[in-house]
């Protein structure tokens, strides 16, 4: 004992700590530090990345058209290099809002019927001049769709009414100024 230097007041004070501690096992649980869940890093960046998550297939689901307008972009491409009347002028006048008597407007390429998302529709693909080459679709029976245009997938498309019974028909064309064009020579003009 004679090896250990004298004992200075800070060695004994800090030995009175030590024995007046608690063991492991008597913690009190109030002495645990509680962060809240909402305050924790990794809960708040997992909360960001869903909400971006949500705001993005939101506005994803809010850009796309109509069920039936995606159908009738999808039935185009596929037909797009399709030549021939399958179908007598009057009949798809008729179907198209547009009377069963004339000649269709434009140049037509392809008249034909077709089925889009299990639903009978009429198929005119025609060239307008001073517009460019447009495709129409309407329905039998009529379907109930709201009017609206935009773009999906690189093509541009619009749900107008028809001039004679105001049935709903879609216009899809590569180009812009086809549609405008095709809205004069097809849908009703609002009064």
């Amino acid at each position: 004992m004679k090896d250990r230097p004298p004992e200075e007041e800070f060695d004994l004070r800090a030995r009175a700590e030590f024995s007046l501690a608690y063991d492991v096992d008597g913690i009190p649980a109030h002495l645990f530090r509680h962060t809240p869940l909402l305050a924790r890093r990794g809960v708040q960046l997992a909360a960001a990345m869903f909400l971006a998550v949500g705001v993005a297939a939101g506005t994803f689901l809010a850009l796309r058209p109509p069920e039936l307008v995606r159908g009738a972009i999808e039935d185009e491409y596929y037909e797009r290099t399709l030549r021939g009347s399958f179908i007598d002028t009057p009949t798809l006048l008729t179907h198209m809002g547009l009377g069963g008597h004339g000649t269709v407007p434009g140049h037509a390429q392809l008249m034909r019927p077709c089925e889009i998302d299990h639903r009978l529709a009429y198929h005119l693909t025609t060239f307008l001049d001073r517009g460019g080459l447009v495709t129409v679709f309407a329905f039998d029976p009529p379907v109930a769709l709201e009017e609206g245009s935009g773009t999906w997938r690189g093509v541009y498309w619009q749900v107008v009414r028809s001039r004679g019974d105001g049935r709903p028909l879609i216009l899809i064309s590569e180009k812009k100024q086809a549609l405008v064009v095709a809205h004069t020579v097809f849908a009703r003009v609002p009064a």
